[in-house]
């Protein structure tokens, strides 16, 4: 599943690249709502992107994309920030709190610049451009990279060792009809397209990501009847963390693994 951001990050850097129609982006877009508007977050960013700023008549995603052609940037990199990690946003302010509200963030390193969606209404997605925080000596900073296949390797074994880690703590038991849940589960998500050029091994590890997601929800949730002790909802809790954070690093290595040979392929055309 991923999230807006996951989308707009490939489909975006297609378009940079040549790969795709801007038509082609506004359609993969509608998977997360049949309309989206943008703005930026203050005056000096709205002359920045030529876009309204926030309380104005919102601009489309088309605006936004000619600003990033304007722009220059090669693509955006894919946060997914919690509490007590927000690595990549530059610290506090507006843009951080509008991430972690959001759970997601599309970054323009390069450009020292974000975007972060917002549901508005039914059907209705905001995009608001931030600026990125930066150091007066290191400058902006950029999301940590991770290599696919060490994200895909550390998903399988976080998943292995918090299987472990709740049958030791004698919280994880057998529940009739599992399986007819998980797969209902995944059934209610969007069903996303992807450019043409999206690599096979990113494709693989967000199908995996959004499996043990899946199963992740329902572990959180599994206890019939709310009988489980409040120390035991801690333990629990505490073992199923690890698989959260494997999950989201699975999901940004994935895209941004997938904007980076996107953008390569525009450079070697």
């Amino acid at each position: 599943m991923c999230c807006p951001s996951a989308t707009l990050a490939v489909w975006s850097s297609a378009w940079l690249s040549g790969g795709t129609a801007s038509d082609d982006v506004l359609d993969a877009l509608t998977a997360w709502g049949e309309a989206h508007e943008v703005v930026a977050h203050d005056d000096a960013i709205a002359e920045v992107f030529d876009l309204p700023v926030t309380g104005r008549v919102p601009a489309t995603p088309v605006g936004l994309l000619g600003a990033l052609r304007r722009l220059g940037t090669p693509g955006g990199r894919l946060v997914l920030p919690v509490a007590g990690d927000v690595r990549g946003l530059g610290g506090g302010g507006p843009l951080t709190t509008a991430a972690l509200r959001a759970g997601e963030a599309l970054v323009f390193p390069d450009l020292g610049y974000a975007v972060v969606p917002q549901p508005i209404a039914e059907g209705l997605l905001r995009w608001t451009v931030f600026g990125l925080a930066s150091n007066p000596v290191l400058g902006t900073p950029a999301p940590e990279y991770v290599p696919l296949s060490e994200a895909e390797h550390g998903l399988t074994e976080t998943v292995r060792n918090s299987a472990g880690a709740l049958q030791a703590l004698d919280v994880a038991r057998d529940r009739p009809g599992v399986r007819a849940e998980l797969s209902a589960a995944l059934r209610t998500k969007p069903r996303l397209e992807w450019p043409s050029g999206m690599p096979g091994r990113a494709l693989r590890v967000l199908q995996r990501a959004d499996e043990v997601d899946a199963i992740l929800t329902l572990a959180q949730a599994d206890e019939p009847g709310g009988a489980m002790s409040a120390s035991a909802a801690v333990r629990r809790a505490e073992a199923l963390r690890p698989l959260g954070d494997a999950i989201r690093r699975a999901r940004c290595a994935a895209i941004n693994e997938s904007v980076r040979l996107l953008s390569q392929a525009s450079e070697a055309s």
